[in-house]
């Protein structure tokens, strides 16, 4: 430092640092030092402003105002480096890194600098307010509000640093930071294509394989064909697909039923888990095979060729169901649910092959299809009581 003084008996200090034109001060008040810059390059003013700040502090430290301890960034820090320790092989990369964006993008640059002691309910709200009124539209300048998904993994993700922080006693206890007054949200379906769309699609797909636009797309082109048959077929998510190898998938022939389909054994955010193919997905699986000529490790399909895809249904006017939700690669996992329901499938048997539980299906795919409500149990009625004690009179033709 170039110049340094003391005031308040030693307890108050005004410097200058040698590359720095600015004065700065600082002291030590209730187990923490604070350090702030007095933006005057004069040094008579810089006493004044530092006397006003000591004295405001003390002042805020006397009425219990000061709150000292582990702030939300270090938390986090320590969040972050527990949790892609622990969770090594149960959770993807790219969920990790997902986490990591969630708190880098939204949350420390909101809760960072507070001390964990003062992130309270009603701070939390105005975190889900900021959020909701914050980002705007480049284009339009509208308000653009969060999926209610969106932010829920975000609270998510501060409850787990809390609890981070909870666990090393740096917090008392876990504030409650649910939702105060929407408590749940309308269930809507998930996006899918009905049989008629279904069919446009494979037909546009199709069509494309045979006659692409350009011939240098034409192996794209077949191998995106084979993808929707493929999907639509055997129910996978589109990063189960992304990870298939050759070697995880077999033709056998079922014992109950006598027909082609295909074993496949499957690595997503499940783990390791197992999917038996309808007879659609034998076919596109050969071609593949026959195109690719591939060694046992190469991937199926690898990353998903999404222009081509979403180019497609733009065409085909399928990119928004009715709902006005938006149609993905992840739709054709939910076609093969609603197919298999509108069937008679059974619903367990649906949920294990899927690797999803009984519950998602009733809830986000179940509600929705009219083939899972069965008329004659729910139009029941009660049989007509037998009339009793009642006289009947017979009346002979001579009494006529």
């Amino acid at each position: 430092m170039a110049e340094h003084h003391e005031m308040m008996g030693g307890k108050l200090h005004v410097y200058r640092r040698e590359n720095s034109a600015k004065w700065q001060c600082s002291t030590y008040l209730s187990g923490k030092n604070w350090r702030v810059s007095t933006k005057e390059d004069s040094l008579s003013h810089a006493k004044d402003f530092a006397e006003d700040w000591y004295l405001e502090l003390k002042g805020k430290s006397r009425a219990g105002q000061i709150r000292v301890g582990k702030t939300f960034q270090q938390a986090a820090d320590k969040f972050l480096m527990e949790y892609e320790v622990i969770t090594a092989g149960e959770r993807s990369q790219r969920y990790i890194e997902g986490v990591a964006i969630r708190l880098k993008v939204h949350l420390l640059p909101f809760f960072g600098k507070k001390v964990l002691s003062e992130i309270t309910p009603g701070l939390v709200q105005e975190y889900r307010i900021h959020r909701a009124t914050s980002t705007k539209n480049k284009k339009t300048g509208e308000t653009m509000k969060p999926a209610r998904s969106t932010l829920l993994q975000e609270i998510v993700v501060l409850r787990q640093v809390l609890k981070t922080a909870t666990r090393h006693g740096w917090l008392q206890y876990l504030p409650d930071i649910s939702m105060p007054y929407k408590t749940s949200g309308k269930i809507t379906h998930r996006a899918w294509f009905s049989p008629g769309e279904y069919k446009r699609l494979y037909e546009a797909t199709r069509e494309r394989a045979k006659n692409p636009k350009n011939q240098r797309w034409k192996r794209n082109c077949e191998q995106m064909h084979d993808y929707v048959l493929f999907m639509a077929n055997t129910g996978l998510r589109p990063d189960e697909a992304g990870r298939l190898e050759f070697r995880d998938v077999a033709i056998v022939t079922d014992e109950a039923t006598g027909e082609r389909i295909l074993e496949i054994e499957v690595r997503g955010k499940r783990g390791i888990g197992y999917c038996k193919s309808m007879v659609g997905a034998v076919r596109p699986f050969e071609r593949l095979q026959n195109r690719n000529k591939p060694q046992p490790t190469d991937r199926i399909f690898g990353k998903t060729q999404r222009e081509l895809f979403n180019t497609i249904l733009d065409e085909l006017k399928l990119k928004f169901d009715r709902d006005g939700n938006r149609r993905t690669s992840y739709s054709l996992r939910h076609t093969y649910i609603c197919m298999r329901l509108m069937e008679g499938a059974d619903i367990y048997q649906i949920a294990k092959n899927c690797r999803t539980s009984v519950e998602m299906i009733e809830k986000y795919y179940a509600s929705h299809i009219k083939n899972t409500l069965d008329a004659a149990a729910i139009n029941v009625r009660k049989p007509k009581p037998l009339l009793k004690n009642k006289t009947i009179k017979f009346v002979s033709k001579e009494d006529e």
